[in-house]
């Protein structure tokens, strides 16, 4: 009954089968690694942060360009205050605000975006204080230009002048008249009352979209590979039963199942 399986048909059947689940069981096992490897390296994130908190902060210079070594960093910089702009759509404890972000011109001719606070509420430059006047010393976390699109960044466009989307230079040099560095500061204590806006987690180490997205995929290789085993049960019970059938004269014949040319 079961000679069918060495025919060319059934050969090719289980070849299909014995390749698709362990390459199905591999995938799944490689995506829930690197989901694991995405907790593992937001747990070291959380812990880096705690320990960066601790250490002394160095001069700005010594911590360009931002990696994923020294994002976070305590850095202090000196300069005047130049232009301010708002971030909208941010979120802190569960409220929806803005940021205060001021450029701080530095000795070398190029300024750092320094985010001096967070307030609640829709974006308004009435709402954000005035910069301190004159020559000032600021001293917080170093972090990465943001994408937008990216760990809760928003992506739109036509913001009101005054306004950006996203703290990175390629979105501030087009509108401020001198280089901007590749990086942000955010204060350790908000300036003039304003609430401190915590260090972000370094891009690729936090329990993002990303991450969630590697534990989805785990599911579905595995369910591809019950998926393949149940099909071949399928495909082979429908088989044997053909078969019995065939024993048993429930199958026509095959001249009997083929019309002739007129249709008798």
């Amino acid at each position: 009954m079961y000679r069918f399986l060495l025919t060319p048909r059934w050969w090719g059947i289980n070849i299909f089968v014995l390749l698709a689940i362990p390459f199905c069981v591999f995938m799944g096992s490689w995506q829930l690694s690197r989901f694991e490897d995405r907790v593992d390296s937001h747990r070291s994130a959380g812990e880096q942060a705690a320990s960066n908190q601790r250490e002394a902060a160095r001069p700005l210079a010594e911590l360009l360009p931002v990696t994923k070594a020294t994002a976070g960093k305590q850095t202090t910089v000196s300069g005047t205050y130049g232009r301010q702009l708002l971030v909208p759509d941010r979120e802190l404890d569960g409220k929806r605000g803005f940021y205060v972000l001021t450029l701080l011109r530095t000795s070398d001719g190029k300024a750092l975006p320094v985010v001096r606070g967070w307030l609640p509420g829709a974006a308004a430059p009435a709402k954000a204080p005035a910069p301190p006047s004159g020559e000032v010393t600021v001293t917080g976390a170093l972090q990465a230009s943001e994408n937008p699109g990216e760990n809760g960044v928003s992506a739109a466009g036509g913001l009101p002048s005054g306004q950006t989307a996203a703290i990175s230079a390629a979105s501030l040099v087009n509108l401020v008249p001198y280089d901007v560095h590749d990086a942000w500061l955010t204060l350790n204590r908000g300036d003039a009352g304003m609430k401190t806006v915590p260090v972000a987690a370094t891009p690729d180490t936090g329990l993002d979209l990303k991450a969630f997205q590697n534990l989805g995929y785990t599911g579905e290789w595995f369910v591809f590979a019950g998926f393949v085993v149940f099909m071949w049960f399928r495909l082979l019970r429908r088989e044997v039963e053909f078969a019995r059938d065939a024993e048993l004269g429930l199958v026509p014949d095959e001249e009997e199942r083929v019309p002739s040319p007129s249709g008798t």
